[in-house]
């Protein structure tokens, strides 16, 4: 989006949330059933920013979202492809969960897309892909032809891979036709622009960065691994897909041995550790619930992941007065890096619930491969939440696969509980909460913040997206290339459902 800019031994007995100052007209109900109501406030905050029918999307388009309740200070009246992208995502799955009133909106989701890539733009056009890559447009599909952070890479990978998840739906019920006509032009685009651009820089998704991102990377090849997939069920040709390999090499060059460095440089200047919300960000949309817990795509469970969120966590513990009274070994407010200053350099809603979702990913993975692995990587994350804990192979049936899966899942319900603690009596999810009030902060009602509720909280009840087919795609070549392939881009027909 958006910018420019466990638990303590005794049975591990509770992530404490106690707050230095309490929150007017805080959320006062248990954890889960605060969750069973925010999931009503949050469904609805995500429809209500969506043309045409939304109450607080100001005239959008069919299909459009914008990206948050707020007309300045900041400014986001407009729809971004990203948001947009993760947002259809959290939509689609809960289609496919069984909310089908989704559907006409998802599909016009899909039209939107058609529409929006044929639009030139400051970044660009269809006629060599370039234009893909524009981050922004106003909410009425037209261009945003003001100075700005471009391109932005994830945005068409984040697009391909929203679109193939209903593809696939498609195709599960039969109507091949349909992903075939309305669903594969647009995603053809969307690849293309990946395999010719992937090694080109462009601004991460704080929009603050101009270089070559550690999430964009990630999503990029996800959507490559996924793509290949979906153009073989379709009879479809996807030669982009071939440069995966080198996209997975280049992510493996984030990794510093003890936390990633998510983009390069790490600002403008350099200024920044580079350690940032955006790893667990990666992990979560890179997710597959088949996978292993391997290092190479940073799946929730691996030791990567796991070293990475303990290092991120921790550098908020002392720099927030909504923190102070935290233990080191409880959940706490996230933002989205330590030196943020935008808007004050506050939590942000998003990253917070990211951080719980990361844990219920991995304990996903976890339960359904039998085991957990705790390596010497690994090992200070698990020993922050209990001492004892040694290296070692944990069988499911073991006591300590026990004790150790409830440290971590109440370590998880923490985050939540956080932002429960800053949750509203209405529901409503801004971008971010003061950091030393918990005030609510920016731009109210944010479709992101209220989409990260919604994939957190499914995957805390075990509910996770189908595989995307990570363990097919886990060879890193010896030596990374920089081999790009020229695409072909063609304008995608929006056409009736």
């Amino acid at each position: 989006m958006l910018l420019k800019s466990l638990i303590a031994a005794n049975a591990f007995a509770g992530a404490a949330v106690a707050s230095p100052a309490p929150m007017l007209q805080a959320r006062q109900d248990d954890l889960a059933t605060y969750i069973q109501n925010e999931h009503t406030y949050a469904l609805q905050g995500v429809l209500n920013n969506f043309g045409p029918n939304g109450n607080l999307s100001r005239g959008a388009a069919p299909g459009v979202a914008i990206a948050g309740n707020s007309e300045t200070n900041p400014p986001y009246i407009y729809t971004w492809t990203r948001d947009t992208a993760l947002t259809v995502q959290s939509l689609i799955h809960e289609f496919i969960s069984g909310n089908t009133s989704l559907e006409p909106l998802i599909q016009q989701y899909v039209n939107a897309s058609a529409r929006m890539q044929t639009i030139p733009n400051l970044s660009g056009n269809l006629t060599d892909g370039s234009g893909l890559g524009e981050p922004k447009y106003n909410i009425n599909i037209t261009a945003f032809n003001e100075p700005w952070g471009r391109p932005q890479p994830d945005g068409p990978a984040l697009r391909a891979s929203a679109l193939i998840a209903y593809g696939n739906h498609l195709l599960g019920q039969g109507q091949q036709a349909k992903a075939l006509s309305h669903i594969w032009p647009i995603v053809s685009n969307d690849i293309a622009y990946v395999g010719q651009y992937w090694n080109s820089t462009g601004f991460d998704l704080w929009e603050e960065v101009n270089g070559t991102s550690f999430f964009t990377t990630a999503v990029q090849h996800k959507a490559l691994v996924e793509g290949q997939a979906f153009a073989t069920a379709l009879g479809k040709p996807c030669e982009a897909c071939t440069v995966a390999p080198e996209i997975l090499c280049h992510l493996q060059n984030f990794w510093n041995g003890t936390a990633v460095i998510a983009n390069t440089p790490t600002s403008y200047d350099n200024s920044r550790s580079g350690v940032d919300i955006n790893s667990v960000l990666t992990s979560i949309n890179t997710f597959d619930p088949a996978a292993t817990c391997d290092d190479v795509t940073f799946q929730p469970c691996s030791a990567r992941a796991l070293a990475n969120h303990k290092v991120l966590v921790d550098g908020f513990r002392s720099i927030y007065g909504v923190n102070r009274n935290r233990s080191s070994s409880s959940a706490v407010a996230v933002g989205r890096y330590t030196e943020d200053v935008f808007m004050g350099g506050n939590p942000w809603y998003l990253a917070t619930l990211a951080a719980a979702e990361q844990l219920y990913d991995a304990l996903y993975q976890w339960n359904r491969q039998g085991s957990l692995e705790v390596t010497q990587l690994s090992l200070p994350f698990f020993k922050s939440l209990n001492a004892n804990v040694t290296t070692g192979i944990f069988p499911k049936s073991s006591p300590s696969y026990t004790v150790i899966t409830n440290a971590v899942k109440t370590y998880a319900d923490g985050f939540v509980a956080v932002v429960q603690q800053y949750t509203p009596g209405n529901g409503g999810l801004s971008e971010e909460y003061n950091r030393d009030t918990g005030v609510q902060v920016s731009s109210p009602d944010l479709t992101w913040s209220f989409a990260s509720f919604l994939t957190a909280t499914a995957r805390r009840n075990g509910s996770v997206p189908p595989s995307w087919g990570s363990s097919r795609a886990l060879a890193v070549p010896s030596q990374c290339r920089p081999a790009t392939v020229k695409g072909t881009y063609a304008a995608a027909t929006p056409s009736p459902w």
